[in-house]
């Protein structure tokens, strides 16, 4: 079954998976109510994946990656045991590398990180769809992970769920507690977001360095924005961008998630 839309998720802190106060909880636990088709397989585009030159992890069964420090012992025990998407993985280098964009590496014993497994957990708790991972490269921008997604923009009309795993404001010195207000600088740089995606100003995007309020502030590393323009590549020209989510956590982290449905052929 052709699907028509992909998404960008703001996956927030990894207490995400556990911790029913934040708002994005209820958000992901309903996700089947945004997005009620079934994929054949998840491919997601995850922020906390960064390598030189794009890479898929191929295997046939997912490992849970706990990369993070200093949380609950409860968050170590956690269990995301996806089925891997070897085939995939070969597609989505397949693509890419026959687009000329770059050589692909694979990965053969990478399993989920937390950008993954965290909303997915939510999202489809079953644990019985493949999913296969595919990096970002922060020593690239925003217009190279645009391409990127439309090299593998055919893979929605295999059934593939293409997802882009990062956050809308993404700035760890910045947080604070849970319920302060978020600052100047956050409420600019999301509102630029948003703005810019609704009305389609995607080039704008891409050149977020140069054209969005507090770029840096707002992302000191691009690694959990990249997911977003990967993403929006993959819905395809003329895609429609809409706010599926939005809200915030520790006053400057921004919960903000977004669709892009594919243009009508």
């Amino acid at each position: 079954m052709a699907l028509k839309e992909t998404f960008y998720i703001s996956h927030g802190s990894p207490t995400l998976a556990i911790d029913e106060t934040i708002p994005a909880w209820k958000f992901l636990t309903s996700w089947k109510e945004v997005f009620p088709e079934r994929p054949s397989a998840i491919l997601v585009i995850s922020g906390h994946w960064d390598t030189s030159v794009p890479t898929v992890n191929v295997v046939n069964h997912n490992e849970t990656i706990h990369d993070f420090g200093g949380f609950p012992r409860s968050m170590y025990k956690l269990k995301y045991p996806a089925p891997g998407a070897p085939k995939l993985a070969k597609r989505v280098k397949e693509l890419i590398e026959a687009s000329g964009l770059s050589r692909v590496d694979e990965d053969k014993k990478r399993g989920l990180d937390h950008g993954t497994w965290v909303p997915l957990m939510l999202m489809y708790p079953e644990a019985d769809i493949p999913v296969c991972q595919l990096s970002v490269s922060s020593n690239r921008n925003g217009t190279y992970h645009y391409n990127l997604g439309k090299a593998i923009a055919p893979l929605k009309d295999e059934g593939v769920l293409i997802i882009g795993s990062g956050s809308a404001t993404h700035n760890m010195r910045a947080i604070g507690p849970r319920e302060s207000p978020p600052p100047p600088w956050a409420l600019a740089f999301d509102s630029w977001l948003k703005e810019s995606l609704v009305e389609g100003r995607y080039e704008d995007i891409n050149h977020y360095e140069e054209k969005a309020p507090y770029a840096k502030v707002a992302h000191p590393w691009p690694d959990h924005f990249f997911p977003l323009h990967v993403a929006m590549g993959a819905a395809g020209e003329n895609s429609k961008a809409k706010v599926i989510h939005e809200s915030w956590d520790g006053g400057a982290f921004s919960y903000a998630s977004f669709g892009f449905t594919a243009a009508s052929s």
